[in-house]
């Protein structure tokens, strides 16, 4: 079984951000980053699943909480994709001067569109899995869509996301309309899993076809037959995980090993 350390560091804004690595029981193969979706967190079932399973194939995962969600600091509301993309970036740096520079990315829905941006700013990156990922970030936005008009016309609108009340801010709402991944996703250099499942209700299938004949090769589709959108049916997640260490193993760098 693999066990957890506790982290924190300073993400792009600053603000300290709460992390937790799942650190692998027997020998490491790897060390990877995991960017949870939405406003999920590093403790939401999908997160900690795969993490915890990714670590016990011998896959190392720091997983955290972005601004303001679960132990991090700062507001979430002051957030926005890019800010999101830059902390991705940053928790790789982190585990760089911790002596586990990162082979693997790994995000699910929001954050698998997170870390097809941030990879081309980790250099000594060797792959990266999407799951329930969007092809464009601005997706996200159907889940505010009827907030949309006061958010632009006000500055701001508290939402219902599944029982959370959250402050969406239009620096949010035109954050998302400039980012474009078509050209992260060409130039990515890297080989790349896309996991979707076509049952998907959230984030449709369409999204993970559109960002595999995007990609360039070595490009692999993994279809989770069975598995909703935020993996939560038993051994969901963990199946997920399986597939992405099996796949990486090839390109894991033992030369990142602490």
């Amino acid at each position: 079984m693999s066990r957890t350390e506790k982290v924190s560091f300073a993400g792009s804004t600053g603000e300290i951000l709460s992390g937790i690595i799942d650190v692998p029981d027997g020998p490491v193969k790897g060390w990877g980053v995991f960017s949870h979706g939405f406003t999920l967190g590093k403790d939401a079932p999908s997160a900690s699943r795969m993490c915890k399973a990714l670590a016990d194939s011998g896959v190392g995962m720091l997983r955290f909480d972005n601004l303001g969600l679960g132990g991090s600091a700062g507001e979430w509301s002051a957030g926005s994709f890019s800010h999101k993309v830059a902390d991705t970036v940053k928790a790789a740096e982190f585990m760089r001067s911790e002596g586990k520079a990162i082979s693997l990315l790994v995000g699910h829905s929001f954050g698998g569109a997170a870390v097809l941006a941030a990879a081309r700013e980790i250099p000594e990156l060797d792959a990266v899995a999407t799951v329930g990922a969007p092809f464009s970030p601005k997706h996200v936005a159907h889940v505010f869509d009827a907030a949309l008009d006061k958010i632009l016309s006000e500055g701001s609108a508290e939402v219902d996301l599944g029982g959370k009340r959250v402050e969406i801010r239009k620096h949010f709402v035109e954050d998302l309309e400039r980012a474009d991944l078509t050209d992260c996703i060409r130039q990515l250099h890297k080989p790349l899993m896309v996991l979707h499942s076509p049952t998907d209700n959230t984030v449709g299938i369409e999204n993970a076809s559109t960002i595999f004949q995007t990609a360039r090769h070595p490009r692999n589709f993994v279809s989770l037959e069975g598995s909703d959108h935020l993996l939560t049916g038993k051994g969901q997640a963990a199946r997920a995980a399986r597939i992405i260490a099996a796949w990486a193993d090839q390109y894991l760098d033992a030369g990142n090993i602490s």
